[in-house]
C-alpha cells in the first residue's frame, strides 16, 4: 500500500511538473522557467589565456536567480566567482560572454526520454556580460546562491569570492521545432514566471 501511495505521489508530481512547463508560444515565460529550474549553466568566454587568446572557452558555473520554488526567481542569473578561476580571468579582459542553461539537467527531459539536443528539452542561450554586483544587490545574490548551493558558504575565504550577475542583452529560446525564438530582455523581465 505504501508503495502504491508513493507511486501515486510521484505521478502527481510528474503531472504537476508537466503542467508547469510554459507552452511554446510563451517564449519569454519559457526562458524564465528554464533559468529558474537550473542550478548551473555553461558560460562561454573569449579566452585571454596564452595559446588560446581570442578563442571560445566554455566552463560550468553554479548559478541561481533566486531561492527554489515557483515564485522565487528574479530572472537575473547570479554567480559566485573568484579571480583565481580561469574563466573569470578571461572576463577581466573582456566581460562579454554567453550562458546556456538547459532542462537536460532536470528530471523533466529524462522522464520524457528527450535527448538534450531535442528541442523539446528546452534550452536558453543568453548573451551579455558579467558584472560585479553592488553591496545592496549582493544581499539578493547571496540569498539566491546560498539557498541553492549551501556548500558555497564554506568555500575558502582566502579565494576572495565575490557576487556577480549575468547582465542579459540578448536571449534565444529553443523549446520546440522550427528554430530559435528571440526574446528581448524587456519581454523576459516583464513576464510573470
Amino acid at each position: 500500500m505504501a508503495r502504491l501511495l508513493l507511486l501515486c505521489a510521484a505521478s502527481g508530481l510528474l503531472l504537476a511538473a508537466v503542467g508547469a512547463i510554459p507552452p511554446p508560444e510563451e517564449a519569454a515565460r519559457m526562458a524564465r522557467f528554464v533559468l529558474h529550474s537550473c542550478d548551473w549553466g555553461a558560460l562561454a568566454t573569449l579566452s585571454a589565456q596564452e595559446g588560446l587568446r581570442g578563442r571560445p572557452f566554455a566552463n560550468i558555473f553554479s548559478l541561481s536567480d533566486g531561492p527554489p520554488g515557483p515564485r522565487g526567481g528574479s530572472g537575473v542569473p547570479y554567480l559566485y566567482l573568484t579571480d583565481m578561476e580561469i574563466s573569470v580571468q578571461d572576463l577581466e579582459v573582456n566581460s562579454n560572454a554567453s550562458l546556456t542553461v538547459s532542462l537536460a539537467q532536470t528530471p523533466y527531459c529524462r522522464q520524457h526520454r528527450y535527448d538534450p539536443q531535442n528541442p523539446l528539452c528546452a534550452h536558453i542561450i543568453f548573451v551579455g556580460s558579467i558584472v560585479k554586483v553592488n553591496d545592496s544587490e549582493a544581499v539578493l545574490a547571496k540569498k539566491a546562491l546560498f539557498s541553492r548551493h549551501p556548500e558555497m558558504e564554506t568555500w575558502p575565504k582566502d579565494h576572495n569570492w565575490f557576487f556577480a550577475k549575468f547582465n542579459i542583452t540578448n536571449i534565444w529560446v529553443l523549446d520546440y521545432f522550427g528554430g530559435l525564438k528571440i526574446v528581448t530582455p524587456e519581454e523576459y523581465y516583464s513576464v510573470k514566471p
